[in-house]
């Protein structure tokens, strides 16, 4: 299958591209950095996508996963607009098998930087809009909303002993994902998963609902 990933130069986004390369599927990739992807299955295009104006005209793909993010300046523009004008171009078509949005645990939660937070609550909602218009393709469309992840982008507090002892005291499982089992995810999502649709899935350890229960001894 041809699949079109952004965000593709680093973590999340990476893995997941190197999976389905790794399942013999076409993968094309959106970022503005450069690749990191030696494959001869993989096409790699430079490019912002708050700016549809360097989209490139691309053969339809079967599979759309919107994965490209920031934290912290243009949260909007880039996690929220940038999903919608990318969805509306390349994953709204007759033929399209699934469309994935990766989400955040702070769009069921709110926490985290407002903006951030506001862009990640706004994409669960579109997944829902997505999924009621694909859904006559016999096409899926869902979120995963991902807690705590070990990449790059989260060195400031897995380096800081004291907020990683104080974040672990509120994740139950005691660790956090691994991008290569959030790759795993996509994959059953997009590729296994042929009947769940419109779900905004929270993928967290149980930090979101690690609910304390108070009553007398």
């Amino acid at each position: 299958m041809r699949v079109l990933i952004t965000g593709t130069s680093g973590g999340i986004g990476e893995a997941i591209a190197r999976y389905f390369l790794e399942n013999e599927h076409t993968v094309i990739g959106f970022d503005r950095k450069k690749s990191v992807i030696d494959h001869p299955n993989y096409t790699h295009y430079c490019l912002d996508i708050r700016d549809k104006r360097t989209y490139p005209d691309l053969a339809p793909v079967d599979i759309l996963v919107n994965n490209a993010g920031i934290q912290g300046g243009d949260d909007i523009d880039v996690n929220l607009k940038g999903t919608i004008t990318v969805t509306e171009r390349y994953g709204i078509h007759e033929g399209i098998r699934s469309v994935l949005m990766i989400g955040s645990a702070s769009g069921h939660t709110g926490s985290e930087f407002p903006e951030y937070a506001a862009s990640k609550g706004g994409v669960l909602t579109y997944t829902k809009n997505v999924a009621l218009r694909i859904a006559p393709y016999g096409a899926t469309c869902n979120s995963l909303d991902f807690g705590g992840v070990i990449t790059d982008l989260n060195k400031p507090v897995m380096e800081d002993p004291k907020l990683w002892e104080e974040i672990m005291a509120v994740t139950p499982l005691k660790r956090w994902m691994t991008v290569r089992e959030a790759a795993e995810w996509a994959y059953f999502m997009t590729v296994t998963n042929r009947f769940c649709t419109g779900q905004n899935i929270l993928i967290d350890g149980l930090e979101a609902g690690n609910a304390h229960f108070v009553w007398p001894d």
